[in-house]
């Protein structure tokens, strides 16, 4: 079992005196098998955490750990990270000209597990995981994400967790700019992935939807860079009914009595 655990993580962007501090002591375990959904408002902090995980350099772990069975995440480079077994799927997947979707699944897949999958087999699996995706093959041989939709671009994320096997994958909203169909696919793609290798989600959304699809087994509302509700299934049901605005005001009276008390 893996098991990747955060402990009271500050996260700032910036330098010197316009640095600003957007994690404010995160703590969180997550393991395999297990599917967590962390659910909050535009600039909550919920993709500084994706990104401070996977070790985007923008962001500045100010203090606070993260380890995933029990090595240092944070001294590893992003390179390292992904071969430990953890991935990220990105909300904006970029577009690589010049390099096919081919290519560079198998150069990823390499890198990640230091040797090249034999061809024969390799072209076997990919063709099966797209197809499982509803996935044109024709897609193999386009640069990657360019030209892409939007569903096309998730769809090639999920093609990535499914090829690449990670122990902890990282899903940041996902399910942004899906259609209803995508979302399915897309979702089922998620799922079959916990299945196969008992993997541990850590899915981060402002919607309910794509959990209509992607059951959650632990439920975090994320506000002003830090938890501050945590339960099951039906505390989704509940942000769907009432929204945020409760926790915001919640935060902001903190933050106040905070600020009066310094």
């Amino acid at each position: 079992m893996s098991v990747l655990e955060i402990r009271d993580l500050h996260v700032s962007v910036g330098d010197g005196d316009d640095a600003k501090e957007i994690l404010r002591g995160v703590d969180l375990t997550i393991r395999s098998g297990e599917t967590h959904a962390i659910m909050g408002p535009n600039g909550s902090g919920k993709s500084t955490l994706a990104y401070s995980i996977a070790g985007h350099p923008k962001y500045t772990v100010t203090s606070g750990s993260v380890t995933l069975d029990g090595e240092d995440v944070l001294a590893m480079s992003v390179d390292e990270r992904a071969r430990a077994g953890l991935f990220l799927a990105m909300q904006y997947p970029v577009e690589v000209p010049g390099v096919s979707v081919s290519n560079f699944l198998r150069t990823a897949a390499t890198a990640v597990k230091g040797e090249a999958p034999k061809l024969r087999t390799w072209v076997k699996d990919v063709k099966t995981e797209m197809a499982g995706l509803e996935m044109d093959a024709a897609f193999a041989e386009r640069n990657v994400n360019e030209g892409f939709s939007g569903g096309e671009k998730k769809r090639h994320e999920i093609l990535q967790m499914r090829l690449l096997k990670p122990k902890i994958a990282v899903l940041d909203e996902t399910d942004s700019g899906l259609d209803v169909d995508a979302l399915r696919v897309v979702s089922e793609g998620v799922n079959r992935t916990r299945e196969d290798s008992d993997l541990g989600v850590l899915l981060i959304t402002h919607y309910t939807r794509i959990l209509r699809y992607i059951k959650p087994d632990f439920v975090h509302v994320f506000i002003a860079g830090r938890f501050v509700e945590e339960g099951g299934p039906e505390l989704a049901d509940k942000l769907e009914s009432e929204g945020y605005a409760a926790y915001v005001k919640d935060s902001a009276d903190v933050a106040a009595a905070e600020a009066a008390a310094s």
